[in-house]
């Protein structure tokens, strides 16, 4: 998973809800986190992710809050948690900051 991926994963889970997350990137992450994804009829697509499956609303535009809930959730059951399997890189590294 590259840095752009991670960053976005990271963007899923933030509070406030973002709402400005572009629908490209999501895909990229999907698929780096094993995803399959399916362009279905009628502006759907399809994930599959650790043997969960969800239809989602292809859009070009930024995600809506409600995308991103639903993404979030689908990813909270397909068993993702960014803290724990996708730290960030300062996290990552185990470096704490100095004190002094």
């Amino acid at each position: 998973m590259n840095h752009k991926q991670r960053s976005t994963l990271h963007s899923l889970f933030a509070h406030p809800v973002s709402s400005n997350i572009d629908p490209r990137l999501t895909h990229s992450l999907l698929e780096a986190l094993g995803g399959e994804i399916t362009h279905g009829g009628h502006g759907h697509v399809v994930v599959k992710l650790n043997g969960h499956t969800h239809g989602f609303h292809d859009t070009r535009h930024a995600l809506s809050k409600e995308e991103v809930m639903a993404l979030r959730k689908f990813l909270e059951t397909a068993g993702i948690d960014p803290a724990r399997d996708f730290p960030l890189e300062a996290n990552a590294a185990g470096s704490e900051p100095a004190i002094g």
